[in-house]
C-alpha cells in the first residue's frame, strides 16, 4: 500500500476575454426552478446624453460645454448590469461559506493593519 491519499488537481482555464468587473451591488431571487439568481450591477449617477465643446482659436477644447442631460437626472440612478450568476442550492451553500471565510480573512488584515498603524514608532 503506497498510503498516499487520493487526490484530484483542477487546473484554471481563462478565456481570452476574461475581464473581472467591479460591482457595487446585485438584485436577485428565487427561480421558478428553485435556483439563486443573482444580477451583479455598478451603481453610478448618469452620464450627459451629450457634450459640445467649442474650439479655442488655437485649437484647443473649451473648457465650458453645453450639454444634452437626460429627462430627470438629479433624481436618477443607473445599475448597469453586466453579469450574474444562476446557484443551485448546494452550489449557493458553498460559495456563501467561502465568501465568508474571505471576508473573515479581510477583517483580519484590517485589524492587523490598523494595529500596526497605531504602534508607536521604534527608534
Amino acid at each position: 500500500m503506497s498510503g498516499k491519499k487520493p487526490s484530484i488537481t483542477f487546473k484554471y482555464i481563462f478565456t481570452y476575454d476574461y475581464n473581472p468587473v467591479y460591482v457595487n451591488g446585485a438584485h436577485g431571487g428565487i427561480s421558478p426552478r428553485g435556483e439563486i439568481i443573482a444580477n451583479f450591477y455598478l451603481e453610478r449617477t448618469p452620464l450627459p446624453n451629450e457634450l459640445v465643446h467649442d474650439i479655442t482659436q488655437e485649437g484647443a477644447i473649451s473648457p465650458e460645454p453645453s450639454r444634452t442631460d437626460p429627462d430627470n437626472l438629479g433624481g436618477t440612478l443607473v445599475r448597469y448590469i453586466s453579469n450574474g450568476i444562476v446557484l443551485n442550492y448546494q452550489n449557493a451553500r458553498e460559495l456563501h461559506a467561502w465568501l465568508g471565510d474571505k471576508v473573515a480573512e479581510l477583517e483580519r488584515l484590517m485589524q492587523a493593519r490598523a494595529s500596526a498603524e497605531q504602534q508607536p514608532a521604534q527608534s
